[in-house]
């Protein structure tokens, strides 16, 4: 059986811990769900402050919810809606402080406060997002950025050896 172990208090030395162990977690397996379901596992329970944390995929022009760790959310996104499909539309990381005052943010969580998505970019193609959410406000900032970045790369890597990356 696999475990997260992290005993840092801090954030940079969280991730400095996390990031390591997930990608020995993601390592010998294959299987592109498996892993997306448990960095969604690793990633919520090192940080209480997230409360959703999850994959989107892009399949047939559109964003479809992936693995995931939190409350029911949404199943469908038009790409360049909300900050996972305008993250998808622009190809970059974006962090909302305060998702009321983000244009067309959908309210999936309505006690979600602040947001960060991150594209997962295989070369020129995007197949999906990691998506962050916490009930509180300001929540992320260029650590997070900087960190799910780097773990979108080890899922990017797996993506680009499974099946569904070679079409």
């Amino acid at each position: 059986m696999e475990t997260i172990t992290i005993t840092a208090d801090g954030k940079k030395e969280k991730y400095a811990e996390l990031y390591p162990q997930i990608a020995a977690l993601v390592e010998d397996e294959s299987d592109l769900t498996a892993n997306m379901a448990n960095v969604s596992a690793a990633l919520k329970s090192t940080f209480s402050s997230y409360s959703w944390v999850g994959f989107y995929r892009v399949v047939n022009g559109e964003l479809v919810l992936g693995p995931f760790q939190g409350k029911v959310a949404c199943v469908r996104i038009k790409i360049g809606s909300g900050v996972c499909g305008t993250a998808v539309k622009e190809r970059k990381t974006i962090i909302v402080p305060d998702v009321e005052k983000f244009p067309g943010h959908i309210a999936c969580d309505p006690e979600s406060k602040s947001e960060i998505v991150v594209p997962l970019l295989a070369g020129s193609r995007i197949f999906g997002v990691i998506d962050v959410d916490s009930n509180h406000l300001n929540s992320f900032d260029g650590t997070d950025k900087v960190q799910l970045e780097r773990i979108a790369e080890i899922i990017t890597k797996k993506f680009v050896q499974s099946p569904q990356g070679t079409n």
